[in-house]
């Protein structure tokens, strides 16, 4: 397959103006393929040659301006038209297209539940190509008008409303103009909640066994729907641009959401068939807040190539946390108790879910730019490499520092200057940031120059002095960005109470990054702690002053506010990471500070670092019973402290740790046995499985366990459990078999894929796999080009030998990188887990 060149896109975009695309689809026509004819009326700007992409399974005709053109001309993916004349053309085109199990294209998909089939397109970056023939790239917009015949019994979802004329034939709605890979149609017996609002239908979708759970959270999902919508359109000039709002929770799915216009694809899994956090319903909240700002930026105005890519991310990542909490604040809905805001700071969970996200990325050897230079991303395979935690977490948190600098009203001005600019059309960074110039004095170019076109990140450290009557801070800026900051000062309460000391808040100022070289000097005796970038306002690495860290380790649950803590276990985060703060010690801190912690996302953050990264990799293998001892010691706290049912998402998160962190059996197989924690949760699916896999890993459950379970939950999800188990068996034919399945069998749906390989690596097992380490390279590489980039993304990220931490590891994966026909998604992959893997030796050596 030919990847696309960004200066073949642009001489295409020169010579091409496309009106309109006139498609049909057939998904009546067996199990493996489908019919796509398309119809494609476009006009030649000169005379000349260009080419129309399609990866049919049977090409069966092609004709142009009614004459017929040789199938056989096809080359990969590129149909060739040559000898264009200037004016209008229409190109016919008749195949055979197949369906996708790894989620690019058409995924089809059978729920092992109840056997009923359904099918959803992701068509994002070059995957059109696999449903229809497409210019296809994104400046190439156009009209999509689709019709659609599907079984009886089905549902046909589109970009537009849908209309059945009968026998299975659908006719949806043209498309205002919008670019390729935006175009989307889901089919099946979907289950769905429609309503009306702001005088548009809007509906949610699910596949029907999933229809209780959907059910049960649609007057939430709709709230936050509604609330979101109603937020945007007091934000944005340009209201709402096409005519329907669905969301379709579709299974398989590769990304989180994608924001297809007026068709929103969601993975399935936000769905909740078993308990959850309150924070996780945030995230929920915060994906459909992240979705509804694409309608506008990405899909109403969207890039002009994909360098620009942060202009969708980093956008709508912002505008989903900004908005959720601006939108949700007044309400209440069922997972809080009436009249509490639903989501009381966002942020915070932004900065220990998302924005460590960012940091880790931009600390890799693989970092760019939030917006790279055009030349960095020369075609579409380095384009896919840029969607990572730069340009989503990263690009969000230098939104957020430009929003503080240059204050909410003006940055609104220039995004409604934008979008009238450039309403269905295209945009570059250049045309951004002119659009916000022109609504400010600020110098909006040289903080896009120093924030966006720049990589790495910033570490502010704090010194602070003190005379008779005063007190300094100065702030070592390492780094070439500026910084408008707030500094958070606190002293000791007076009262007293059990558990750590409490703080309170003396003072709040700001200031600017790099300061003149004169220290901040303020009346008083020097607070007990100083803190730099007091609520997260910039994207820099912080470091206190050593009285302040005195503070810190006695006092941390006692400060009062939950982004401060999030800014501090942040810092401490970096400091494990950076070989500055004793793995052991951060463990000791949440020994300490969670059992009084207040914040969910907090208890979720600092929990899941301390048992992924700490236990699972930067102790080594003699230390890590103790820190597991510990967490289960940490987490039985947890438990204990919330008997009185005062907190049931704090009492999950910790049964959900006692799983993972279980050294023995005996207490986690009891609750499998009784289907129940002591004092409860109930052992709902989700619980089961993971105890089973817990089970699994330790060497305590067996074959007949697993089947028996998945007898009780034939679902997708417990295939996905059943396959997990099977592979964390510790056992060399449970292992081989993984293996096989994985690496040689090649027909293991992306899911599916997935499962097996995270159950295959378990650190207890380092000596039953080891074997299978240098296997691992070649073999992936031979995979990634066998089953293309998801299936590539799923072995870099998930099957490779993240508990192999030894010099070893690290020389076969350094070699493996000098292997000059790794496809990118994989070699991306490859280099991001070696350079985590150098790091976790790194800390490991230095304590």
């Amino acid at each position: 397959m030919s990847v696309l060149m960004r200066d073949e896109a642009q001489t295409r975009a020169q010579f091409l103006n496309v009106q309109r695309y006139t498609i049909d689809l057939d998904l009546t026509a067996g199990e493996e393929t489908f019919d796509s004819r398309t119809l494609i009326r476009f006009t030649a700007l000169a005379d000349g040659d260009t080419f129309v992409e399609i990866k049919p399974a049977t090409l069966r005709s092609i004709s142009l301006d009614g004459h017929p053109l040789d199938p056989a001309d096809l080359d990969g993916n590129r149909f060739p038209l040559t000898s264009l004349t200037s004016g209008e053309h229409e190109l016919r085109v008749d195949a055979a297209m197949s369906y996708s199990r790894t989620g690019e294209g058409m995924h089809r998909f059978t729920d092992p539940t109840d056997n009923e089939t359904y099918v959803y397109t992701q068509l994002f970056l070059e995957d059109v190509q696999r449903v229809f023939a497409a210019f296809d790239q994104p400046d190439l917009k156009s009209v999509f008008a689709l019709t659609v015949t599907a079984p009886e019994g089905w549902t046909v979802l589109g970009n537009g409303t849908a209309r059945h004329t009968g026998d299975g034939h659908w006719t949806l709605a043209p498309t205002p103009p919008i670019s390729t890979y935006l175009v989307a149609v889901a089919a099946g017996p979907w289950h769905s909640v429609t309503t009306e609002h702001a005088g548009l239908p809007f509906g949610i979708h699910c596949r029907a066994s999933l229809a209780p759970h959907l059910d049960a959270d649609a007057d939430e999902i709709l709230d936050i729907t509604r609330a979101c919508f109603d937020r945007f359109q007091e934000k944005f000039d340009e209201p709402y641009p096409f005519d329907s709002y669905d969301q379709a929770f579709v299974p398989e799915f590769n990304a989180g959401a994608m924001e297809n216009p007026g068709l929103v694809t969601f993975r399935d899994e936000f769905i909740y068939r078993s308990a959850v956090t309150h924070t996780e319903r945030q995230t929920r909240g915060m994906v459909i807040a992240h979705e509804m700002a694409h309608m506008w930026f990405g899909d109403l105005v969207t890039l002009a190539w994909w360098d620009d890519i942060w202009l969708n991310e980093s956008f709508a990542e912002y505008m989903g946390y900004q908005t959720l909490a601006e939108a949700t604040l007044p309400r209440a809905l069922n997972s809080v108790r009436a009249g509490e805001s639903p989501f009381p700071d966002t942020w915070v969970d932004f900065g220990v879910a998302r924005k460590g996200w960012g940091y880790d990325a931009d600390q890799r050897p693989s970092t760019h730019p939030v917006a790279p230079d055009p030349a960095a991303v020369p075609d579409t395979a380095s384009a896919m490499l840029n969607f990572d935690g730069i340009s989503y977490a990263k690009g969000a948190s230098a939104l957020r520092q430009l929003v503080a600098w240059l204050g909410e009203k003006d940055f609104l001005a220039g995004i409604n200057i934008h979008f009238a600019r450039h309403r269905f059309g295209n945009a570059t960074l250049a045309d951004f940031i002119d659009n916000l110039a022109s609504a400010t004095d600020r110098d909006v170019h040289a903080w896009a120059a120093q924030w966006l076109r720049t990589s790495g990140v910033d570490t502010l450290t704090a010194h602070v002095t003190e005379a008779d009557t005063t007190w300094s801070l100065a702030v070592d800026h390492r780094g070439s960005r500026p910084h408008r900051i707030a500094v958070g000062t606190y002293d000791h309460a007076i009262d007293t109470q059990s558990g750590p000391d409490r703080l309170v808040l003396r003072d709040r100022f700001d200031i600017g990054i790099p300061q003149d070289g004169t220290p901040v000097t303020r009346p008083g005796r020097r607070p007990a702690l100083v803190v730099l970038n007091d609520g997260d306002l910039t994207y820099a690495k912080v470091r206190l002053d050593p009285d302040s860290w005195n503070t810190v380790l006695s006092c941390l649950s006692g400060i009062p506010d939950a982004l401060t803590r999030a800014v501090i276990w942040n810092t401490a985060r970096d400091m494990v990471r950076d070989g500055e703060l004793a793995p052991a010690t951060y463990i000791e801190a949440a020994r300490t500070h969670l059992p009084h912690e207040t914040d969910l996302a907090l208890h979720q953050g600092v929990l899941t670092f301390a048992c992924a990264q700490i236990a699972g990799r930067y102790l080594t293998p003699e230390d890590r019973p103790a820190a597991l001892t510990a967490l289960t010691a940490l987490c039985r706290d947890l438990i204990r402290r919330t008997e009185d049912g005062s907190n049931p998402g704090l009492r999950l998160i910790a049964v959900r740790r006692i799983v993972d962190t279980a050294t023995q059996p005996d207490a986690i197989q009891g609750w499998l046995t009784e289907g129940t924690v002591p004092g409860g949760p109930e052992l709902d699916a989700e619980l089961r499985w993971r105890v089973l896999t817990r089970l699994a890993a330790l060497g305590a459950t067996d074959e007949a366990a697993i089947a028996a379970e998945l007898d009780q939950d034939p679902s997708a999800t417990g295939q996905e459990g059943a396959a997990r188990c099977r592979a964390a068996l510790p056992t060399p034919e449970a292992k081989a078999a993984a293996w096989q399945a994985m690496f040689t069998d090649d027909s293991l749906s992306n899911y599916l894929f997935t499962a097996v390989a995270q159950g295959f690596w378990q650190p207890e097992q380092t000596d039953l796999v080891s074997a299978y380490v240098p296997r691992y390279y070649p073999e992936a590489a031979q995979l990634a080009v066998r089953r293309g980039p998801a299936i590539a993304e799923a072995v870099g990220s998930y099957a490779f030998p993240a508990y192999a931490i030894d010099a070893d590891s690290l020389q076969l994966g350094e070699q493996a990188l000098t292997d000059q026909t790794l496809i990118p998604a994989l070699r991306r992959k490859l280099a991001d887990q070696i350079d985590d893997l150098r790091r976790a030796l790194a800390v490991r050596d230095a304590h």
